[in-house]
């Protein structure tokens, strides 16, 4: 049988920690190893308890969601981020998208989609509610012309794709029969011909435009 997804609950709210953890304790594939109060603290959990998905609220006190994600990136932390908040303002989600969440969801969430989400980021695939990708597509428009994308080669449009599909480089180098360091060219060559500044704009794109 496989390891449980290990999670980690960032929220300034006890209650909704409360209920956070009440529901996921009933999951079999899902074990909350701890909590957080704050953004400062669950940078601390993370690198004490090493969890696969931490969920993290967006404002909180002390330091904030976009803020301790950008702290895990920093540190090299593995752990996948799904933001789980209330805010739906565009001004909180891109931010929160571009210091590398891993998905993005509202505390409405019916509860069996909010473990599918965790499953899904686990598994490394980008996870948004549509409006929220909706909200980060149409500031990436507002950047990006749609013509950009004739400048990929044939190559790059298949990185992308699989970039798109959640796939890492890794596996990106396998399915291609290529090297690791040629796929992190492509990589590169694709963020900086879309002018582009991570992966999960990268997806959000190829999604956008039908490349897959």
């Amino acid at each position: 049988m496989a390891e449980p997804i290990k999670v980690l609950l960032v929220d300034d709210h006890q209650v909704v920690r409360r209920g956070l953890r009440t529901f996921l304790e009933i999951q079999d594939d899902i074990e909350v190893v701890g909590e957080a109060a704050d953004g400062a603290e669950g940078v601390t959990r993370a690198e004490e308890l090493r969890p696969d998905v931490v969920l993290m609220d967006v404002k909180m006190p002390v330091m904030d969601g976009v803020e301790a994600l950008r702290r895990l990136r920093e540190l090299d932390n593995p752990a996948r981020v799904l933001i789980v908040t209330s805010f739906t303002e565009q001004r909180t989600v891109v931010p929160a998208l571009r210091a590398g969440a891993a998905g993005y969801v509202y505390k409405d969430v019916d509860p069996d989609a909010l473990a599918g989400a965790i499953r899904s980021v686990h598994a490394g695939h980008i996870l948004l509610q549509p409006e929220v990708a909706n909200a980060l597509l149409s500031q990436e428009e507002t950047n990006t012309g749609q013509g950009r994308g004739t400048s990929l080669t044939e190559r790059e449009r298949e990185v992308l794709a699989l970039i798109a599909d959640g796939r890492s480089n890794r596996e990106i180098a396998r399915t291609l029969v290529l090297s690791e360091k040629t796929v992190k060219t492509h990589v590169s060559n694709i963020l900086m011909k879309l002018d582009l500044s991570d992966r999960t704009q990268a997806a959000l794109w190829a999604v956008r435009h039908g490349v897959g």
